[in-house]
């Protein structure tokens, strides 16, 4: 690369190797993931714009994901998503105190309480992602790492995605958004899972069993009140 010593060019090929990719591609999806940074941290109109031109580029996208369509259209779990009456409504302070006190609880940067549809996940409830406009609460179902918890049923536990063997090639690590995340389906009586409380961080993290506990004991409360009375 123009401006690397021999040194520094050695060290991205390994680093590109690392990851299984090739140097160009690396490179690329690395001045990518800036770019959605910096827009992001911008807080314009122009990071819709970017994230379009990216996903038609192909800079991000995806390969050798798992298929959660079955668990995701499942009548069922629809039914009861659909029942809470949840989806595009406005933040709620019982949501939030729950995201608050999680972030807290594992000292992460951001939580969030996301809600999966069929074809976007809808986030109720946000922690370290700033101040979202309605259009910014949900994302298409492709940039759902949650979806693959509610699919796994059980709690998804990533230290860093980045070297992971699956969720390497998945676009919010790609790009930069998630490198460890830990979440947890939100259940009702029948274990219809219709999203998570999850937590992330862009750097690495080794979550414990306790870390586990204590998100489970959030995302219990974040269930009643998704399915108690009134929703």
């Amino acid at each position: 690369m123009t401006g690397f010593d021999d040194w520094l060019n050695r060290e991205l090929e390994e680093c590109a190797r690392v990851v299984g990719e090739d140097v160009r591609t690396y490179v690329a999806r690395s001045v990518a993931s800036r770019m959605v940074n910096e827009q992001r941290a911008a807080g314009g109109p122009g990071f819709i714009e970017l994230m379009t031109h990216l996903a038609a580029s192909g800079v991000f996208a995806v390969s050798a994901m798992p298929d959660t369509s079955e668990t995701v259209n499942d009548p069922s779990r629809l039914r009861a998503l659909y029942a809470t009456g949840l989806l595009d409504t406005p933040p709620d302070e019982a949501f939030d105190r729950i995201t608050r006190a999680a972030a807290a609880a594992l000292d992460a940067p951001s939580s969030a309480v996301s809600l999966v549809d069929v074809d976007r996940q809808f986030f109720k409830s946000t922690v370290g992602m700033g101040d979202l406009s309605p259009e910014q609460r949900q994302t298409p179902l492709d940039r759902s790492v949650c979806q693959y918890a509610l699919a796994k049923g059980t709690p998804l536990i990533i230290e860093d995605a980045r070297i992971h063997p699956v969720f390497k090639n998945h676009p919010a690590v790609l790009d930069g958004t998630v490198v460890a995340y830990l979440g947890i389906p939100l259940v009702d009586d029948e274990q219809n899972a219709i999203g998570t409380l999850c937590v992330f961080d862009k750097e690495p993290r080794l979550w414990t069993t306790g870390h586990v506990q204590i998100l489970g004991d959030f995302a219990s409360l974040a269930a009643e009140r998704a399915f108690g009375p009134g929703h």
